[in-house]
């Protein structure tokens, strides 16, 4: 295997991806809405000349280059979140925009560019004739920014994809990630007693109740477990919620939404019970629990899970990091870094529930994600197309060199 000549090969397809990007962007993709996206990377991977595509039941398109022995995934989500203020943007985001260096809209990081740079990897591995006894899968996922891992769930369980590994083309700005914290997604609710507005005092008010709540997990988030690679556990409230028989009642309801994300050792056990166990929980009473989701995907699909994302993480020694880390080294004869996420993937799934290796190596920069002016690198698609056209035949090099 030739690296400078799949690098060089990946350098000429760079107008190819910022096309096939720029396209994506175009086309709206937030969660449950993804089916004219996935309908032009259907397009792409044929154009490219992948062996099979299709799309599954949930709406995921899968692209297979080879037939070998050895099953390999790459996977990119390709839902988006929405734009929020158009005010904080200085370019329309479904647009975007092209300069000699960057690409932007929403989604170019996280994570079409992703998406991009599996395609023409493919292309890649065909052009140099580059197959070997594997079979290489590229999975174009969708719901993951409403739910995280539910796409792979389904994958794995229903569709019996269970590769010997993962590669998650989530932004890591170029670097090898080898994994991130859990979270999951926690309801605190109270509950009192409804009164006319004018006589509070007849009344029992919900909101009240949870205000010394809301001030003890802030401080429950100061005290969580910390770990030396993933970093500390942490909880913030992101949403809160009343109910009222009108505008001139008394509150007979609250409820709250808290982000709690796993460092490792945590569970969810643990984490409920830390906030059952606060004085405030227990004086107003306050229910605690898990949220379930159970959202159709743009097929009208429903495949039901509860809201809890394991955390997970790869030893640097196991054979799928060597993998991407000798892979580096031969493309662009430098080290690499070697890190973590902080936000969650569908390794979440992969990995944390069904314990598949997984690992992280993509274009753009996480803090770009859900961000306005939202840009990635045209040097990092290129960057992550050769890697990724080397990475399945390094994988077989190094299993025959560790039977």
């Amino acid at each position: 295997m030739t690296f400078n000549a799949i690098l060089k090969r990946a350098q000429t397809y760079e107008k190819d991806m910022v096309k096939f990007l720029r396209d994506m962007i175009k086309i709206p993709s937030e969660s449950c809405d993804e089916k004219a996206v996935i309908k032009r990377i259907e397009q792409e991977m044929h154009h490219v000349g992948f062996d099979a595509v299709r799309i599954d039941q949930m709406g995921n398109i899968i692209g297979r280059i080879g037939q070998g022995k050895h099953i390999i995934a790459m996977d990119g989500h390709i839902d988006t979140v929405g734009v929020g203020q158009l005010s904080n943007w200085t370019f329309d985001p479904y647009e975007g925009f092209e300069d000699d260096t960057h690409v932007g809209g929403r989604g170019a990081s996280d994570q079409e560019g992703g998406m991009a740079s599996m395609v023409y990897a493919a292309k890649i591995i065909k052009d140099l004739k580059l197959e070997d006894d594997y079979t290489l899968y590229v999975t174009g996922t969708v719901q993951e920014e409403d739910c995280d891992g539910l796409c792979w769930q389904y994958l794995i369980e229903q569709e019996g994809l269970k590769p010997e590994f993962v590669v998650i083309t989530e932004p890591t700005s170029c670097r090898i990630y080898r994994g991130h914290r859990g979270r999951m997604e926690i309801k605190v609710e109270t509950t009192g007693l409804s009164s006319h507005g004018s006589a509070p005092e007849r009344g029992e008010n919900a909101i009240y109740k949870m205000a010394p709540i809301i001030e003890e997990l802030k401080g429950l988030n100061d005290r969580l477990k910390d770990d030396s690679f993933l970093g500390k556990g942490t909880l913030t409230i992101s949403e809160i919620f009343s109910a009222s028989p009108s505008r001139c009642a008394v509150a007979d309801g609250c409820h709250i939404s808290v982000d709690r994300r796993l460092t490792d050792g945590e569970t969810p056990k643990t984490a409920i019970k830390e906030i059952e166990q606060l004085p405030s929980v227990k004086k107003a009473k306050a229910k605690v629990s898990m949220y379930d989701y159970a959202q159709p995907s743009y097929t009208g699909f429903v495949y039901p899970t509860k809201t809890y994302f394991p955390t997970w993480v790869i030893d640097e020694q196991h054979i799928t990091t060597q993998t991407l880390i000798k892979t580096y080294q031969a493309l662009f004869e430098t080290e690499p870094t070697v890190d973590k996420w902080t936000f969650s993937t569908n390794g979440v799934s992969i990995m944390g529930r069904h314990n598949i290796p997984c690992i992280g190596f993509g274009p753009g920069h996480e803090n770009q994600a859900h961000a306005p002016n939202e840009k990635t690198e045209k040097a990092h698609l290129i960057k992550a197309a050769a890697m990724y056209a080397a990475i399945p035949k390094m994988y077989i090099k190094e299993r025959k060199s560790n039977p």
